[in-house]
């Protein structure tokens, strides 16, 4: 692929997770999440966004999101299970996308809340329609996500360099 060809990510927080006496890693999602998950899903592919490539992050309601969100999807990407993506800065979340290679068009990201909300912060230099007002109404509940496009190579991906171009949430 040219990499003048605009590129897309998808930030996706994981959904609604139920709280048992487990680590914060194994917290599985509630039923409300799994339900919103699979809603969630459905959106994903209605903004007919292909993806080649899935990072999710290792713990157990990221793995739960995406194995319901992606039955949803016509394609289903290469999905890689990135540690580093668990409890991430919105910096570390960006040096993570920048190793993303050159090859993958669409990537969608699935992690966790400040990072996700806090990375599409950063990343959108821009916005179409009222998606950032929708996006910072709402505060980025749990299976909500963000739609970015922006110019140029993954290693340029940098604060202030992508445009906001949908942004969705579950009815609460």
């Amino acid at each position: 692929m040219s990499v003048a060809e605009p590129r897309e990510i998808v930030l996706f927080r994981h959904a609604k997770a139920d709280w048992p006496q487990v680590p914060d890693h194994e917290r599985p999602l509630a039923e409300r999440g799994r339900t919103d998950a699979a809603v969630a899903g459905r959106r994903l592919a209605d903004t007919a966004v292909t993806f080649d490539l899935a990072l999710c992050s290792t713990s157990v309601r990221t793995r739960e999101t995406w194995k319901l969100a992606v039955h949803e999807l016509a394609h289903r990407p290469k999905t890689h299970y990135e540690e580093r993506v668990y409890e991430a800065s919105p910096g570390e979340l960006i040096d993570v996308l920048n190793e993303i290679p050159d090859d993958v068009r669409n990537a969608i990201l699935i992690g966790h809340n400040p990072g996700i909300h806090g990375l599409a912060e950063v990343l959108a230099g821009g916005s179409e329609g009222d998606a950032r007002e929708r996006m910072n109404r709402r505060g980025f509940p749990a299976a909500g996500f963000a739609v970015l496009t922006f110019d140029g190579t993954w290693k340029s991906l940098e604060p202030g360099v992508a445009t906001l171009t949908d942004y969705w949430a579950p009815s609460e």
